[in-house]
């Protein structure tokens, strides 16, 4: 409860890591289907909720200036509150706040899960089964990330982004997310993909350890890295100044891009080699953390 015994929730909605990412073809619609093993760090951004006698949305943080804050804004988390107040027939009186921490078109699903985030919280808020027949559907027309964002835990995402099932265990990994500053658009990048579609991978049960995770990665890729490169040239200087650590067991583009990932064995080597990296580029976006330590519920 807050101020005034209104009560307030908050819910952290972290980064999406696609680990890899492969493209298995193409709807008649447009939509792309994919495979992809698909993690989550302990960096993210806020939504906080709270009881309030009419609607408002307000952003602060790093990115806030990006973003266009009111009530009418096209941001995903106002058209999950107002598209949930709707189908539940829960009035909207509330004032929803996202602490935006995560850079804008980045590839790591910081909108939807900006959105899942606001949909579970206003669940809890009002009283609503996470799991309710509507909850799905309603994710899925949202955007095709939001549904493996609100289920927030290691996942196999393939079809547009429909079809989830549990991820092999995974222990939990030391991460280093770098962004060059530079949007890239995923519509834009699926353009210009133009390689042959992928079969789906059959994957292990589980990983042994962050070693087995890499060796099995490494016969892996992601296909939007190429169309992503056309678009945004930055990406291989990212790719190359993360593979260059000296401790970096592998390094990867997540998502569309531009934002990309390195892994490591020890937090410490990963702190470390994100210093190095912000001494040789002050202008870029760089955090360390972990994946698979959830932080949400």
């Amino acid at each position: 409860m807050g101020k005034d015994n209104k009560k307030i929730i908050t819910v952290f909605a972290p980064a999406k890591i696609n680990l890899f990412l492969h493209i298995t073809g193409k709807l008649s619609n447009g939509y792309h289907t994919l495979d992809s093993l698909v993690s989550f760090a302990d960096i993210g951004d806020l939504i906080t909720i709270e009881e309030a006698a009419e609607f408002s949305f307000h952003i602060k943080g790093a990115f806030a200036k990006e973003l266009i804050h009111n009530s009418h804004s096209n941001n995903l988390v106002v058209k999950a509150a107002k598209a949930l107040s709707q189908i539940s027939n829960n009035p909207l009186n509330v004032r929803i706040t996202l602490d935006k921490n995560l850079p804008l078109s980045a590839g790591i699903g910081g909108g939807s899960s900006n959105a899942a985030a606001c949909i579970w919280g206003l669940q809890e808020l009002w009283g609503l089964a996470h799991d309710a027949d509507y909850t799905r559907p309603l994710m899925i027309q949202l955007g095709a990330d939001i549904l493996v964002c609100q289920y927030c835990k290691p996942s196999i995402m393939r079809g547009i982004g429909d079809i989830i099932t549990p991820a092999p265990i995974m222990e939990e990994i030391p991460i280093l997310l770098v962004n060059p500053m530079i949007s890239c658009s995923t519509p834009d990048v699926f353009l210009h993909h133009s390689d042959a579609f992928k079969k789906e991978v059959t994957m292990p049960s589980q990983f042994e350890d962050i070693f087995d995770l890499v060796k099995y990665l490494n016969t892996l890729e992601n296909d939007l890295f190429k169309p992503a490169i056309k678009l945004v040239p930055e990406i291989s200087n990212v790719i190359n100044a993360i593979a260059s650590q000296e401790h970096c067991l592998i390094s990867r583009m997540s998502g569309s891009g531009a934002s990309c990932f390195g892994l490591f064995k020890d937090i410490d080597n990963a702190k470390q080699s994100a210093k190095a990296i912000k001494a040789e580029n002050p202008d870029w976006w760089i955090k360390t953390g972990w994946l698979n330590r959830p932080e949400r519920y």
